[in-house]
């Protein structure tokens, strides 16, 4: 017996008295066999272990949930689309339209025939809006029912011997009415009205006069290009740019106050068809999207690169076109025959205020500013003193040349001089100079001020209204 429960206890050494399994007990049921997981190999008790454990349990699962070679679920796809894309700048990503996206399986051969498709239909209806409505507009509301085209043929070539000899041979003088001419009575008449205009009537003709005027502003643009040209390689952005400012001072500062309606007239045009070139330009439009953009490159600043669209030279064009326009729309209106309301019977100095300010004022400042700029305005925006100064210099002297050629040139001066002192004398002058000055001095300081906004339109504006109120 003691035999038996020695061997007993020998082949039990090790193990626990408890049963070694589920069903060693009495009344043992038989139960489900778990698998054993990461986390049972783990031994209680060590707290590291423990965390690595579940640190590697929830890689695990992480890994189990994301699937790289599988379908995305309807929820991860949605999420997927709602990401904000943005560009490398930061910028966000505008959202291409759902009629877009079929632009993307064109081949190159199949976009530059649609972008040539495109840029034909473009011309043809712009072409169809101009000899169509914008026609008739004209006709009705400018000319007296007459056709545009004929009659900007007699506006210009009205005087020319051979021009009325072939349109009187084809009977065209319905399409293009010719203007009669000048006989001893309106020789004697004209010169009553100064001698430029004496010479404007009875030597060269009104119409021949503008064929002049425009051979003119031809031979200061070819120059201005050709300067500007040579000074690409050598002068800074800003100085090219003034070039510009320069050739408007010399095509409308001398020839404005001898035919006002024609310079409005061709200011007008000239408007019209930057807007219309810059449209084609930020359209992307061959053939002529590239040329203009590589033209325009070299003279474009910041305020250039806020859009599609180029605005220096168009904001330079209005700025000097607005006081011109707000001068004529004051004045009754003259002429006779199939040029009847085309010409006005005063001049003003307000007439070339905008050029006087954008071609000399604010050149002057700029050039000088940059240069020699070195006390600044408190208020901030970067002008400085010395700029504000030239600004007003120059302003003043382009007001008080101006009103010597309207002297000069004989022609009647619209409004009552508020000083009532002839002309011919000093007391005139200095009273001239003095008004000059003072509305030079309230502009430059209204371009001062002005930081936010583009000062080659409102700056004018404001010299127009001073040299308006002044009476300069």
């Amino acid at each position: 017996m003691m035999d038996h429960r020695l061997c007993q206890r020998l082949s039990g050494t090790g193990a626990s008295e408890e049963p070694s399994s589920d069903s060693d007990g009495p009344g043992a049921v038989l139960k489900p066999c778990k698998a054993k997981t990461m986390r049972d190999s783990v031994p209680l008790g060590d707290p590291a272990a423990d965390r690595a454990g579940a640190e590697a349990a929830e890689q695990y699962s992480g890994a189990r949930k994301r699937r790289r070679h599988t379908i995305s679920t309807f929820d991860e796809a949605v999420q997927e689309d709602r990401k904000i894309r943005t560009t490398p700048g930061g910028r966000r990503k505008k959202l291409m339209g759902p009629g877009l996206a079929s632009f993307l399986s064109l081949t190159a051969a199949q976009a530059q025939v649609r972008k040539w498709v495109y840029a034909v239909y473009v011309y043809l209806v712009s072409l169809l809006i101009i000899f169509g409505p914008i026609r008739k507009y004209v006709a009705e509301r400018a000319l007296h029912g007459q056709d545009p085209f004929g009659w900007a043929l007699s506006y210009l070539l009205g005087n020319i011997s051979g021009f009325r000899f072939w349109v009187l041979m084809l009977n065209l003088d319905h399409w293009s009415p010719l203007p009669p001419r000048p006989d001893a009575v309106l020789e004697n008449a004209s010169c009553l009205l100064g001698s430029v205009e004496h010479i404007r009537q009875s030597t060269f003709g009104p119409a021949n006069t503008r064929l002049l005027i425009s051979a003119y502003c031809v031979l200061v643009l070819i120059t201005g290009l050709a300067i500007v040209f040579q000074l690409s390689a050598i002068a800074e952005v800003d100085t090219r740019r003034k070039v510009f400012h320069g050739m408007m001072v010399l095509m409308f500062l001398p020839t404005v106050f001898v035919d006002p309606t024609f310079c409005s007239l061709a200011l007008g045009l000239v408007l019209a068809i930057f807007l219309l070139l810059d449209l084609f330009r930020a359209s992307q439009l061959p053939p002529i999207s590239r040329p203009l953009t590589y033209f325009l490159a070299p003279y474009v600043d910041g305020r250039d690169h806020r859009g599609p669209v180029i605005i220096s030279h168009i904001f330079l064009l209005i700025g000097c076109s607005i006081p011109l326009w707000l001068s004529l729309s004051d004045l009754p209106r003259i002429d006779t025959g199939p040029w009847a309301g085309w010409d006005v019977p005063t001049r003003d100095v307000s007439m070339v205020s905008g050029v006087i300010c954008v071609g000399m004022g604010d050149a002057a400042a700029s050039l000088v500013g940059r240069r020699y700029g070195r006390l600044k305005w408190f208020w901030g925006g970067g002008k400085s003193l010395e700029g504000s100064v030239a600004f007003a210099a120059a302003v003043s002297c382009g007001l008080i040349a101006v009103r010597a050629w309207l002297v000069l040139g004989g022609w009647q001066v619209s409004g009552a001089d508020s000083s009532g002192l002839p002309s011919s004398t000093l007391s005139f002058w200095l009273w001239t100079a003095l008004k000059a000055v003072i509305a030079a001095g309230g502009t430059s300081a209204t371009e001062a001020i002005l930081t936010g906004c583009n000062d080659n339109v409102v700056v004018p504006i404001v010299l127009w209204l001073l040299v308006r109120g002044l009476g300069v």
